[in-house]
Order: C-alpha cells, then sequence, then structure tokens
C-alpha cells in the first residue's frame, strides 16, 4: 500500500538577507507592512546545523502584512558575513527576485519608498487597462514588485494577470 502524502498546511514565510536590518524594516514597515516583534539574536548549535555554516550569529526581524497573512523574515549576518551578490543583478537573473505587493496607489507608494533608498528600475506601466505595475529596488538590492488595480478593474470586479 503507498504512503498518503503530507499535505502542506502553509506557507510561513520568506526569509531576505540585508545588510541593514533596521534600513530594511523601515523600507517595508513605508511600503505599509507592520512589525510583528522586535528584533531577535539567533545563534548556536541548531541554527549552524540548519543553514550548513559554524558559528552562525545573526539578528533578525519579522514583518508582516497588514492582513495578518504573509511575513517577511529579513535577516543580518554578524557572523559569517553575508556574501555580496551581483550588484544591482537584473529582474531576469536565475533564483528568488522579487516581492510582489499590491498597494492602493502606485505613485504614492514608490514616492514614499523612495525615502528609505528604493529606485525605481524602470517605468511605471498599465497591464490591459487592470493594473499598473513596476519595479523597485529597496535596500540591499532587493526588488519589490508593486501592483495597484486600476479603477476600471476595480468597478468591474477585478481580473486575474
Amino acid at each position: 500500500m503507498a504512503k498518503k502524502a503530507a499535505k502542506l498546511k502553509r506557507m510561513d514565510h520568506v526569509g531576505v538577507v540585508v545588510d541593514d536590518l533596521e534600513a530594511a524594516v523601515a523600507f517595508f514597515v513605508e511600503l505599509g507592512m507592520e512589525r510583528a516583534g522586535g528584533v531577535m539574536p539567533v545563534e548556536g548549535r541548531w541554527v549552524d546545523e540548519v543553514v550548513g555554516l559554524e558559528n552562525v550569529q545573526v539578528e533578525i526581524a519579522f514583518v508582516r502584512t497588514p492582513d495578518g497573512r504573509s511575513q517577511l523574515e529579513l535577516t543580518r549576518f554578524r557572523n559569517p558575513l553575508a556574501t555580496m551578490p551581483e550588484p544591482n543583478a537584473p529582474a531576469n537573473r536565475l533564483g528568488l527576485r522579487r516581492l510582489m505587493f499590491l498597494v492602493e496607489d502606485i505613485h504614492d507608494t514608490i514616492a514614499r519608498l523612495r525615502s528609505h533608498g528604493g529606485e525605481l528600475i524602470g517605468k511605471v506601466a498599465d497591464y490591459r487597462n487592470i493594473y499598473r505595475l513596476c519595479y523597485l529596488r529597496g535596500p540591499g538590492g532587493i526588488i519589490v514588485a508593486l501592483s495597484e488595480e486600476i479603477e476600471e478593474a476595480r468597478r468591474a470586479g477585478g481580473s486575474d494577470v
């Protein structure tokens, strides 16, 4: 008899390694996320075993979406020091490239995030008069994709991209 496959319960969070923890927290709070606790130091044999490195010492902070369903774990390595990725890697680089957020006003969000180091990568563009979209580079090179529902789509009940 075949063993029954275990079911996935949920995606708990996405981890992002940053070089400036407070700047990253401030950036995501300005975006509209909420702090979920304070900065926590993490170290010990268990974390060494989990991540496959020795003498790990990190500080982590969690931010979550206002609905409480999605979280980011922002991690700053004190030891061993984090390695640098390709500076300002383009959006087509292999691997986890962006985090996407639906916002109420994309232009206001861009303006607010610029004061926290956010840089528009390309331009703001409309997709089929449904969504307004852009990519923004944040602290540590994190790419954040922003999406705003265009008013006509809101009135019609939205649509899948």
